[in-house]
């Protein structure tokens, strides 16, 4: 078997290149998204079918299918802030969901977070409010591409509520396999009704989209999956918001991105708030 760390290391490698690709598919932020989903699933059927994987109770399963539509939104509206805005800046920012997570569970499960919780939100509040931009808060403007990525964050948070129990009930591939069932319909019909192109593209853009299936939704979550199941939580998660730092390898390397002042500076302040959310005090209880 492969050792955890390593698949926690090629597992976050993996994810970090799904910006990447859809920068460079270049295609409509739902298609993207699709296709992402619906290749990794066709990969995946074969498997579930052959060593019956399929088997899963009918609550559970719509549970998994409605999860699946909540984690299409989000894979959608964070293809939509990647168009816009900078790989690395959307992605990190995509990265919030542990700080929604925590406020959700104290507002609606009543969960005590530790004072360093809510330190690292207030600091990663302060990290978005200078990647926004103080004028332009001011001045109520502000930058669509930041929104959405933030947006998708709490769409994600949402998802991890949502699966937590059901995660610990239903083999992980099983899951998998109705969860990205679910989003692959939802996003085919969100297509479809926006009138979204689904089939004419360049060779260039189908090898961006195998690449977002196979190596980021399939390789990617099946090797962060195991690891999480092999090690502590809180290191997994602290683990992998290296995302962000790959991804920012990889745009500098292949996009040529580069950042602006405030956004380095706004991107350091929001991945330390983030960290040190993920910090527990011996004692505490916490909402992870």
């Amino acid at each position: 078997m492969i050792n955890p760390k390593l698949s926690l290391v090629i597992g976050i490698i993996c994810i970090a290149f799904s910006p990447i690709f859809v920068k460079l598919a270049g295609a409509d932020a739902v298609a993207s998204a699709f296709y992402r989903i619906l290749i990794a699933w066709v990969l995946l059927a074969p498997y579930c079918i052959i060593k019956q994987k399929l088997k899963i109770a009918p609550k559970d399963m719509w549970l998994a299918l409605l999860a699946g539509v909540v984690f299409a939104s989000d894979i959608a509206v964070w293809n939509t802030s990647i168009l816009m805005i900078s790989a690395t800046v959307s992605t990190l920012l995509a990265n919030l969901a542990p700080v929604w997570v925590g406020l959700m569970s104290f507002i609606f499960l009543r969960k005590r977070s530790g004072w360093l919780f809510w330190l690292g939100t207030f600091v990663a509040i302060g990290g978005m409010l200078v990647l926004v931009g103080f004028q332009d808060l001011i001045n109520l403007k502000f930058n669509l591409g930041i929104v959405l990525a933030v947006t998708a964050s709490l769409l994600y948070s949402i998802y991890i509520m949502l699966t937590k129990g059901l995660l610990q009930r239903v083999d992980t591939i099983t899951f998998m396999f109705y969860n990205m069932l679910g989003s692959a319909i939802f996003l085919l019909a969100v297509g479809m009704v926006r009138g979204v192109e689904m089939i004419h593209f360049a060779t260039n853009t189908w090898l961006n989209f195998i690449g977002m299936g196979a190596i980021c939704q399939l390789l990617g979550w099946l090797t962060i999956n195991y690891a999480i199941g092999k090690l502590q939580a809180t290191k997994t998660s602290v683990a992998l918001l290296s995302q962000t730092v790959f991804t920012a390898i990889f745009a500098a390397i292949m996009l040529n991105e580069k950042l602006a002042a405030k956004e380095v500076i706004g991107s350091v302040v929001v991945l330390a708030g983030i960290g040190v959310t993920f910090v527990k005090m011996k004692g505490a209880k916490t909402a992870s």
